[in-house]
């Protein structure tokens, strides 16, 4: 278990008090598991897809984009399996009403009944289980004018088959031949019967997910190649790397079509858990959507003449899931002049606000420079501005949310045009010109970056 002062409950309270994610619906007393991202929540967000995105088509030219539709042809599902196996064992409890998976009835889930939570469902006294029965965790619903009359769809519940649908297309323009790479962000949903931890598992959840596809001799090579590019990612995003790693999936794991698949996990307040799943998946997935489509899904090497079927390397990533580990892992508390602060100790180029401009008093204008300073500070970088309450209770805001500089207008920087600066992890404070302060503060924001919390360790 982690050994340092984050939990569940601090992040979630920290989140909700922020606006950072909060339960979605709440005036109507909420659903299960959904929940809505805040302003900062919506920034941090974005900061991971677009980190995403950098080191999928910023830094590479084998892979392209793609945004596939939500709802798919419903034969889709069939050929990908889903609709027959992607299911969960059920059961109710005629007591309390209650579900529960069937599988996750043990200690090592750590399920309660809800009566008696010091008891798993099924060993209180008033248990009364049903038995077992499968439950389809895809969404379904129709389309058409009428509900009786339109076609039963599903709402995906993984973008990987979007890709897979679209691969022909994409090989015929993107100029692309094996091995290369399509990847999509995107919403997924899956109805979960016990979902739960925060923004762990939820019904409705983004994916980062590319499919690479490789001739079928060098699968195992390139399969390995993005174990070690998605574990380097993460902790370039300033994740500690001893509170990540790679856990290889053993045989009885392994989905029917996978040669090899490996989670990239993160120790989270609950536990081990994954991020990230990277799979070797083979030939399965064309294969199947060409016998039941009648479509070839090939690849036609015009200098050897052969003809193949790529094998796929999947990389597949929770956009949720990662902001979770990104907020755990940057969570801390510590004290200054005696007074307790939660801070969050984000790698910059993650942070939701880079900078937060705050005149010293709301007068002498002070604010008018302040606003200078905010507008030529919000073209490099994201910028916030706050003129409400003391200075020391604006630095515990902006350190709450991660803002790892604060810019200080003071009555000196009326008569010299100098602010000050305040770092949120060793709370220096530096005079900088106001001409030279975008430059000062975009090369802090590239520079190399380490976790504090590594280096208080140390």
């Amino acid at each position: 278990m982690p050994d340092d002062v984050v939990t569940m409950d601090k992040i979630v309270s920290l989140c909700k008090r922020r606006g950072i994610i909060f339960p979605a619906s709440e005036i109507y007393g909420g659903i299960a598991n959904t929940y809505d991202y805040g302003h900062y929540g919506v920034l941090l967000k974005r900061n991971v897809v677009d980190a995403w995105w950098q080191a999928m088509i910023g830094d590479r030219d084998d892979i392209v984009a793609l945004d596939s539709a939500i709802i798919q042809h419903p034969r889709t599902w069939e050929a990908s399996g889903h609709l027959a196996g992607f299911t969960d064992p059920l059961v109710d409890c005629r007591t309390c009403g209650q579900r529960f998976r069937a599988d996750h009835l043990d200690a090592e889930h750590d399920v309660r009944c809800p009566r008696k939570p010091s008891v798993l469902p099924g060993q209180g006294p008033d248990c009364n289980l049903t038995e077992a029965r499968e439950f389809n965790l895809m969404f379904e619903t129709t389309i058409g004018p009428v509900q009786e009359a339109g076609s039963t769809v599903y709402l995906r519940p993984e973008t990987a088959q979007g890709i897979f649908l679209d691969f022909k297309t994409v090989l015929g323009f993107a100029r692309r031949k094996p091995p290369f790479g399509i990847a999509q962000v995107g919403k997924s949903f899956r109805n979960e019967i016990t979902p739960g931890n925060f923004i762990f598992r939820t019904l409705e959840f983004e994916q980062m997910e590319m499919e690479y596809f490789v001739p079928p001799d060098d699968a195992h090579r390139w399969y390995l190649h993005w174990l070690e590019a998605r574990m380097d990612w993460y902790e370039r995003l300033g994740i500690r790397g001893d509170h990540l790693r790679l856990r290889a999936h053993e045989q009885d794991e392994l989905s029917h079509y996978s040669s090899a698949t490996s989670d990239v996990e993160y120790l989270y307040p609950i536990g081990w858990q994954e991020l990230e799943g990277i799979a070797n998946r083979g030939n399965f997935d064309l294969t199947q959507h060409a016998q039941h489509s009648g479509e070839k899904l090939e690849y036609f090497d015009q200098q050897s003449g052969e003809r193949y079927v790529p094998h796929v390397i999947e990389p597949a990533a929770g956009v949720g899931r990662a902001t979770l580990a990104l907020l755990c892992d940057a969570y801390d508390e510590d004290q200054i002049g005696g007074e307790a602060r939660t801070v969050l100790k984000l790698h910059p180029q993650m942070a939701p606000v880079k900078v937060a401009v705050l005149p010293l008093v709301r007068k002498d204008a002070q604010p008018e420079l302040a606003h200078e300073v905010r507008n030529l500070l919000r073209r490099r970088m994201q910028t916030e501005y706050d003129e409400g309450g003391s200075i020391g209770r604006r630095y515990r805001r902006q350190d709450e949310i991660g803002t790892p500089w604060c810019v200080t207008i003071d009555h000196q920087s009326l008569e010299d045009r100098t602010v000050t600066v305040r770092d949120r992890d060793t709370l220096t404070q530096d005079r900088v010109a106001i001409d030279e302060l975008p430059d000062v503060l975009a090369g802090k924001l590239e520079a190399p970056w380490i976790s504090p919390k590594l280096l208080v360790e140390d």
